[in-house]
């Protein structure tokens, strides 16, 4: 098998790249290493507002993803989520869990769905004494703490 080359012979081939085009290669791999949704990869917390009906106390409390807290007798567990970027209109959707823990009872699950920050009504917790609903999804620095 015979190559055909368009090169005269003995004329050298020049592998001279301007250096915009090299940094604009460089930068290209450099993206092409980074995560694809940087927004749904930065969000690891759920802050959570909580309301007592007994004492009519509001608190306002981060769960870290995965992680229980336990605000009165809930144990609730963050499972996703997700917040729409900055130019679309604003929506914070978090996945929960919401077991109740009583002395002497089994552990109970009273919610398992998304709850959406814009429309709490639209997919709340059923409680006689307590009512939870998502704020914000958050990134966690080391120094916050989870507290409920």
């Amino acid at each position: 098998m015979r190559i055909i080359s368009c090169r005269a012979r003995g004329q050298r081939r020049d592998n001279k790249h301007s250096p915009a085009v090299l940094f604009v290669i460089a930068l290209a791999c450099l993206f092409a290493l980074l995560p694809l949704n940087l927004q749904a990869a930065e969000r690891t917390a759920v802050v959570l507002q909580g309301l007592d009906k007994v004492t009519a106390r509001i608190s306002k409390f981060t769960v870290e993803l995965d992680t229980p807290v336990v605000f009165g007798t809930l144990e609730i567990t963050a499972r996703n989520c997700h917040k729409k970027p900055p130019e679309e209109p604003p929506e914070s959707a978090a996945f929960l869990e919401i077991r109740e823990k009583q002395q002497g009872a089994s552990v109970k699950l009273l919610f398992s769905g998304w709850m959406f920050a814009s429309t709490p009504g639209l997919s709340a917790l059923q409680h006689p004494v307590y009512d939870v609903w998502v704020l914000d999804c958050s990134i966690l620095d080391e120094n916050s703490e989870s507290n409920g």
